[in-house]
C-alpha cells in the first residue's frame, strides 16, 4: 500500500485526459467519413464499440499509477509481506 504521495497519479490523470482527447478527436475526425453512409443501427454499434475500446488498456494504466508497475502485484507475495 502506498503511504506517500507520488508523481505518477497527477501525471497519469493528465496523460489519461490528453490521451482521451486525442482519441476523441481522431474518432470525431475520421469515423463519420468512414461510416457516415451506413444505417443508423450500424453506426450506433460502431460508436458504442469505439466508446468502450479505450477501456481495454485502462486497467494496466491504473495499476501503473498506483504501484509503478504495469502488471498487478502477486497477491500471495503481498500477503506474506503483510504477515
Amino acid at each position: 500500500m502506498r503511504e506517500t504521495p507520488t508523481w505518477r497519479i497527477p501525471l497519469g490523470i493528465l496523460g489519461l485526459f490528453v490521451g482521451l482527447m486525442i482519441y476523441g478527436v481522431i474518432i470525431a475526425r475520421y469515423a463519420p467519413s468512414l461510416i457516415g453512409s451506413w444505417s443508423g443501427l450500424a453506426q450506433t454499434v460502431v460508436y458504442v464499440v469505439l466508446g468502450l475500446v479505450w477501456l481495454l488498456p485502462l486497467k494496466r494504466f491504473l495499476i501503473w499509477m498506483e504501484t509503478g508497475r504495469w502488471s498487478a502485484p502477486d497477491v500471495s507475495q503481498a500477503k506474506e509481506k503483510a504477515d
